[in-house]
């Protein structure tokens, strides 16, 4: 196996096209991360680090901002507009059937429309967001009192960070490897590692020795049980029937169409948490309030996200819902039998059309139970812990673990993919 690796290694740099991506990408996640080291002028550093150590919140926003929230950096907000944007117009190809068409029917013209779309939403998100993260951080002192220019300078600034790491996310998805949000998100969660560690040296105690073991094994069964899921599949077979053209007979072999468990990947848990996180930042800005009606509403929304069991029924249930809404919008069942059917294939047993669609949609449902049910059960599992053990930085690291992981996971399987192209 490790002989195996270093091939692969060896083959990737040796291989002109592959190491340009790869180098691209690299490039691009250091550009990055040196932006998300510049801060907007007048912050108060104390007050923010104090103010994100006592808020899980934030601490989960601080993991899609690729870490620039640690920093009210100019990236503070990172790809977080563009996953709501993105996550809105999925949910509008239900209920727009233009816009479903856009998505599935007209091939890559009409996706590359939809994504278009996507950032155009980004822009007024950014702009709501940035806006209520000034004011929540002026309100807790984090920043100096702003004039109302060097508010709209802020915002502004932040507003084109934002759409600045939607750019380059996108140039590594089009010209580096893999997924470009996902390698922002994951270049932040690893970018922290090296202070978190320290921090746990700094403050180590003996007697802590037995909650580093638990969180330690829970940990090693969050990577075992994503790479297992996200690797396991249900496969389908398939036959094409025999065609005589001359004096060549083509067709009769059999083969077998793969569902994966986990057709979504880590996109439930990344919709999930984004869906969980307004709730958060309305109350928490509305609770800091002049007006008492508006404090109450703040503090209704900031006593529902604190309630333990509440929060973790709900990133359950969101979780849960979105493995379902994601693998329906990126897996056609329909299509698929279609071009099954125009192929001379059959599923043996089904017949062509219809059959055969009903038939891919009804285990296509059941596996992917099984996977929802996974990834809803790993998304709370570190909240669990929380409130059995009351180490709260744990409730983040599970969910930063999660993404690591299937981040990882997923990279790997793309470059195996070119080098697989360039061995035909």
């Amino acid at each position: 196996m490790i002989t195996n690796f270093w091939n692969k290694v060896k083959v990737v740099f040796q291989d002109k096209v592959l190491r340009k991506k790869i180098l691209f990408a690299l490039g691009a996640l250091i550009v990055f991360r040196l932006l998300a080291a510049i801060p907007i002028p007048g912050v108060n550093a104390i007050k923010l680090e104090n103010f994100l150590n006592n808020n899980q919140f934030f601490g989960i926003l601080n993991i899609f901002s690729g870490g620039g929230l640690s920093h009210l950096s100019i990236l503070m907000m990172g790809v977080g507009p563009y996953i709501t944007a993105s996550i809105i117009m999925q949910l509008l190809t239900i209920m727009i059937p233009a816009l479903k068409r856009l998505y599935h029917e007209e091939g890559e013209a009409g996706k590359k429309k939809f994504a278009q779309y996507s950032r155009l939403l980004t822009v007024p998100l950014a702009l709501i967001q940035g806006f209520s993260m000034i004011a929540l951080l002026q309100k807790q002192g984090i920043l100096a009192d702003l004039t109302m220019f060097d508010q709209a300078t802020s915002l502004i600034v932040i507003v084109a960070g934002s759409i600045l790491i939607m750019w380059i996310g996108e140039l590594i998805s089009e010209y580096g490897i893999s997924n470009g949000t996902s390698l922002i998100i994951f270049a932040g969660i690893v970018a922290s590692i090296p202070s978190q560690v320290g921090q746990t040296i700094f403050s180590f105690d003996v007697s802590q020795i037995p909650l580093f073991i638990l969180f330690t094994v829970v940990g090693l069964f969050i990577i075992a049980g994503v790479v297992v899921v996200t690797e396991a599949e249900r496969p389908i077979p398939v036959t094409y029937a025999k065609r005589v053209r001359g004096m060549k007979m083509y067709g009769g072999v059999s083969t077998y169409i793969p569902l994966r468990i986990n057709q979504a990947g880590v996109i439930p848990i990344i919709f999930a948490l984004s869906i969980l996180l307004f709730p958060q930042m309305l109350g928490t800005f509305l609770s800091t309030s002049s007006h008492v009606i508006l404090q109450k509403i703040g503090s209704f929304f900031t006593y529902f996200v604190q309630t333990g069991w509440i929060y973790a029924t709900l990133y359950f249930v969101l979780v849960f819902l979105f493995t379902y809404f994601y693998t329906a919008v990126t897996f056609d069942p329909d299509a698929l039998a279609t071009n099954l059917q125009k192929n001379g294939a059959f599923i043996p047993g089904i017949r062509p059309g219809k059959s055969t669609s009903d038939y891919i949609s009804k285990i296509l449902n059941r596996v992917t139970l099984v996977g929802a049910l996974f990834l809803g059960l790993i998304a709370v599992l570190p909240l669990i812990l929380k409130s059995a053990t009351g180490v709260a930085s744990f409730a983040i690291g599970g969910t930063a673990l999660l993404i690591v992981v299937s981040v990882v996971l997923d990279l790997i399987k793309k470059i195996d993919a070119q080098i697989s192209m360039r061995e035909y």
